[in-house]
């Protein structure tokens, strides 16, 4: 019973995914368009693309802890990047978390708000190495956003982040990572000292899908706890009139020593605005 509202909330998300990808697909798409989905597509799998988009990934976990919690998170996730000069692009990403939690702490009861969000900017190359590497590296911001205790920190954190992926046709290989420590807030809170990975892949098809496999890991090295999911996801770009978007869903699969879920799924709904 306890799970009933998520599963609600689960249930809405999802329908709603779908109604848009199945209002796209009863449409015909000329082939400029087709291409246009395609190009897309494939700058959507690169962090540092220069596209303005904005995310919105929902999590879904369940299972959580001993007494069998439950955890919505919905990430509002802008991403602006900026020409700085004819060689240099400054990409800012912004991840504002919007959470509802149940006995995820024990039988800690609910809890639903913000949780803290992550600011990272990116100084990245405007075009690849002779190699064909793409990479971008900068500064990473923890904010103490969160509206209770359970739902983050307390601290303000920093460090560093880099990405470097490579793309070879449709395929993309590629890996994200920031460090963060934390400088100030609650002297009475737990200390940051956390590391994040996130490598990936992703294959795209024609039309504007894409199969995209990561694993997201958080080591929280004070703690000693290792948390972190393999999440597999089918996607595609649609047109809602003259809006694009992205729409993906799949499963989450967790792991490691930390907090985690037993099972999860995450479904994607991204706001395109292509320059």
């Amino acid at each position: 019973m306890k799970n009933i509202n998520l599963l609600k909330i689960a249930r809405t998300f999802v329908l709603c995914l779908v109604f848009s990808a199945v209002a796209l697909n009863v449409s015909a798409q000329d082939q400029g368009s087709a291409s246009s989905a395609d190009e897309l597509a494939k700058k959507l799998q690169n962090p540092v693309a220069s596209l303005i988009s904005v995310p919105f990934q929902g999590n879904f976990d369940f299972g959580i802890g001993p007494s069998d919690g439950s955890r919505f998170t919905l990430n509002v996730q802008p991403v602006i990047p900026m020409s700085l000069n004819e060689d240099w692009n400054l990409i800012a990403r912004v991840i504002l978390p919007i959470t509802s939690q149940n006995d995820v702490f024990g039988p800690s009861g609910r809890q639903t708000g913000l949780a803290d969000a992550t600011v990272s900017a990116f100084f990245s190359p405007k075009e690849p190495t002779s190699g064909g590497l793409i990479w971008g590296v900068g500064p990473a911001l923890l904010i103490p956003t969160a509206t209770d205790d359970l739902l983050g920190t307390g601290k303000f954190g920093v460090g560093p982040t880099a990405v470097g992926l490579k793309q070879i046709g449709d395929v993309t290989v590629g890996t994200l990572i920031n460090h963060i420590w934390s400088i100030a807030g609650d002297d009475d809170r737990a200390d940051v000292n956390a590391t994040f990975f996130q490598p990936f892949i992703a294959k795209n098809f024609s039309g504007g899908y894409a199969l995209t496999l990561n694993t997201e890991i958080t080591q929280s090295w004070d703690a000693h706890a290792t948390s972190g999911t393999i999440n597999f996801v089918g996607s595609k770009v649609i047109s809602m009139g003259s809006q694009l978007a992205q729409v993906a869903v799949g499963p989450r699969i967790p792991y490691g020593n930390g907090n985690s879920s037993s099972w999860g799924f995450r479904a994607v709904f991204v706001l395109l605005f292509p320059k």
